[in-house]
């Protein structure tokens, strides 16, 4: 939509404490302008935020059990021999994977919840 064709004027007033809640939520948003910030508001009802840092954790640990993983094929392959300590590391991973995993899906079940309210 270009700004040339927006030929309305749209105004209301908002109580200090509204104007501090919207501004708020606007910083929340990562919605740099107060007019951008109300306009997607009015038009989509919601803005919703990810904060990615969560999967970028999982991700990280996701590449650091594969070169594990990596290592430990190529100790096997040229030795023939697993070791227990190998096998506790990749569980230990594999933890660590799962606790992230279940993290992230609290969060996704949290804004499921907040879309249903």
């Amino acid at each position: 939509m270009s700004d040339n064709k927006r030929n309305r004027f749209v105004s209301f007033r908002v109580s200090d404490k509204e104007y501090e809640m919207i501004k708020k939520r606007m910083e929340q948003s990562g919605i740099q302008t107060l007019r951008a910030y109300l306009l997607k508001m009015a038009i989509d009802g919601y803005v919703l935020y990810l904060d990615l840092t969560e999967i970028q954790k999982m991700v990280s640990l996701l590449g650091n059990s594969a070169s594990n993983m990596n290592q430990i094929a190529r100790r096997v392959n040229s030795t023939g021999n697993i070791y227990s300590a190998d096998i506790q590391d990749m569980k230990d991973n594999y933890d660590k994977l799962f606790e992230q995993t279940n993290k992230i899906l609290g969060v996704l079940t949290d804004i499921q919840a907040k879309e249903v309210l």
